[in-house]
């Protein structure tokens, strides 16, 4: 049975960070400069995860949160998304929620992110043997979940339960520098990561991280496939993205929008990427898909909330030049 007949089902097992996002008001405002803030769930694994949900998805975060107020608050909002909660734990002590004060704006774009003594990575192995893989579609991931202990081993562990259930792994690349105690270490936790993984999408800066030569990075994609995952999507902002499976590999464009701030739209992408081939449309068109999501988000204030519909990405698509001829 191939990766994308397996998606089918429409329900994901999402593992990784939410938690809070303020963006200061009106858009356009620096943050030192903002009086007020508008509030949104955040985090890579909660804005793919409320992607999902916009896409008529179901989706399960598995994750840790704060015994505390902004805890509460990040619940209340994956209970808004419709996002199920049952394998989320919520830990006492100094453990603290992600909380991230993002400008909504292009020119001198400031993004400041907390993960002082992170919740998320309180995830410990209990967290994860306790779950029904065999409920799930597909085990989605992103890069920062593996940044430290014990999250780092809890997450391979699920890996390891995923592939027993028959699971395709999706591996979003999402690799954040700050996460990391260094850089070495962090390739070879990737290395690692991607080569459990059945899809990985990462951009050209991500991949060439993964390579060690960030002028080669896609032909660190094109050995992930040689070495036995089934897709790669190598995006290159602006430039699109190229492709790779076993058989092909191929090219697709962007759609040029008025952007209001550079964030959001790799969390955007993935959601609408696999609830398309969820939805057993073509690889091609999951891409484009996924391409119109990371444009529409880009436009909006936040990330979580700025996801589009199925409604909203099919009348985009329908509306809107593109995409962009590669």
């Amino acid at each position: 049975m191939s990766i994308v007949s397996r998606l089918s089902g429409g329900r994901f097992l999402v593992i990784g960070r939410a938690g809070l996002d303020l963006y200061p008001e009106p858009p356009g405002t620096a943050i030192e400069d903002a009086a007020s803030y508008s509030t949104a769930l955040g985090g890579s694994a909660g804005n793919i995860a409320a992607a999902l949900t916009r896409q008529n998805c179901q989706a399960a975060l598995v994750t840790c949160m704060s015994d505390d107020p902004v805890g509460r608050f990040t619940l209340n909002q994956l209970d808004a998304y419709g996002i199920d909660r049952t394998h989320v734990r919520s830990v006492g002590g100094e453990a603290r929620n992600t909380l991230a004060l993002s400008e909504t704006r292009l020119d001198g774009h400031q993004t400041v992110i907390y993960r002082n003594a992170a919740a998320d990575f309180e995830m410990s192995a209990e967290d994860v043997t306790a779950i029904d893989y065999s409920a799930y579609s597909a085990l989605i991931t992103a890069g920062t979940v593996f940044a430290s202990e014990p999250s780092r081993s809890a997450c391979f562990e699920a890996l390891e339960r995923a592939k027993d259930a028959n699971l395709p792994i999706i591996f979003d690349v999402d690799y954040r520098p700050y996460s990391w105690a260094s850089a070495e270490e962090a390739a070879d936790v990737y290395a690692r990561a991607g080569a459990a993984s059945d899809l990985i999408v990462g951009n050209d800066v991500e991949f060439g991280f993964m390579a060690g030569d960030y002028g080669a990075g896609l032909d660190k994609a094109r050995q992930l496939v040689a070495d036995g995952a089934s897709i790669a999507v190598y995006k290159m902002g602006e430039k699109g993205a190229i492709t790779i499976t076993p058989d092909a590999e191929f090219r697709t464009g962007v759609f040029p929008v008025e952007a209001l701030k550079p964030v959001g739209a790799g969390d955007a992408f993935m959601g609408a990427f696999v609830s398309t081939l969820a939805a057993g449309r073509s690889l091609e068109n999951a891409v484009t898909r996924g391409a119109a999501s990371a444009a529409i988000v880009v436009g909006r204030v936040g990330c979580a909330p700025a996801m589009p519909t199925t409604e909203e990405l099919d009348a985009f698509i329908a509306e809107h030049p593109g995409p962009t001829a590669v």
